[in-house]
């Protein structure tokens, strides 16, 4: 086990190197390279990834509070029951990352690409997904009450059982969407009707 804090790295290469078990505090890396790394069980606190690249890692299990993964890439990478609490995650790629049992409390997913994720059955209340890709992703049974989905991608997006109440829906194109058995308010039960052309009194 080791830890490192306040610690600051550019460009510096941990690829495929064993970081299992580590914790990080208040470090800084821009633009390193984790790829292939063994991240598992590994702990970040109030850290800042910019431009990193973790293709290939593995972090199952991994825990991070107030972290942020800036323009990061996750192509391919394990993050199987990894905890992401208030962490700001935007623009980053998770194209064919392993999402399943992921634990995202609040935070900002702005921008990510999450296209064919399985987030079905999460808890994803309050989460910012503003202009993510969610096309192809499975959202079945979560929940997703209070999160803002102002202009996400949702392209064949599967959402049965999912309960969309209080989410923000600015900008989504409502006629896409499958929303048998999805659970929305009054509020968004009218934008639905005025998306077909209703006119509402």
């Amino acid at each position: 086990m080791y830890q490192y804090q306040s610690q600051t790295y550019d460009r510096a290469d941990f690829s495929g190197r064993d970081l299992r078990l580590g914790e990080l505090s208040h470090c800084i890396f821009q633009q390193c390279s984790f790829t292939n790394a063994l991240m598992e069980e590994m702990t970040t606190t109030s850290c800042r990834f910019i431009e990193c690249d973790f293709r290939g890692a593995l972090l199952n299990a991994s825990i991070h509070t107030e972290t942020a993964f800036e323009n990061c890439n996750f192509t391919g990478a394990n993050v199987f029951v990894s905890r992401f609490t208030d962490c700001k995650m935007t623009g980053s790629d998770f194209s064919s990352a392993q999402l399943d049992g992921i634990t995202l409390v609040r935070g900002d997913w702005s921008y990510t690409n999450l296209r064919h994720a399985r987030l079905n059955k999460q808890d994803l209340r309050e989460v910012r997904f503003y202009e993510a890709d969610l096309s192809d992703a499975v959202l079945e049974k979560a929940d997703l009450r209070g999160s803002d989905l102002t202009r996400v991608l949702m392209n064949r997006t599967k959402l049965a059982g999912a309960d969309l109440r209080g989410a923000i829906l600015e900008g989504v194109d409502l006629k896409s969407l499958d929303v048998k058995g999805v659970r929305v308010d009054r509020e968004q039960a009218i934008l639905f009707l005025r998306s077909y052309g209703a006119k509402i009194d």
